[in-house]
């Protein structure tokens, strides 16, 4: 199982960045996956949720209106849209599928500062 994690960089407050986590060593299609982030010094947090088929998706309320998760199934790739970036989503973001225990990809930087 592998995941590969990119996208990241430094933006403005206020600009727009989309995240990529590129998936192989499962049947992609089958599974949820999950963004989470990490800033300094604080602890990993979910930030959204997509059901295997794309149908479904949650939010963590701090990221709700702003961000867009979303997966082509035919590329094994699950997508994190990020608009209306503030200073407080800086932090270090990971892609994650629970199989038999908890897979990660290795982070993509995101630094949102004028």
């Amino acid at each position: 199982v592998q995941l590969v994690d990119s996208g990241g960089g430094l933006v403005q407050p206020g600009g727009s960045l989309r995240l990529s986590c590129a998936a192989s060593g499962f049947t992609f299609s089958s599974y949820t996956m999950n963004w989470y982030r990490q800033a300094p010094g604080k602890e990993r947090e979910l930030v959204a949720v997509i059901s295997n088929t794309g149908g479904i998706t949650n939010y963590a309320d701090s990221v709700k209106g702003r961000f867009t998760i979303s997966r082509d199934n035919a590329k094994n790739t699950v997508y994190l849209q990020m608009n209306s970036l503030k200073p407080e989503d800086t932090a270090v973001y990971y892609c994650k599928v629970r199989l038999a225990r908890d897979y990660w990809g290795q982070g993509t930087q995101v630094t949102v500062s004028s």
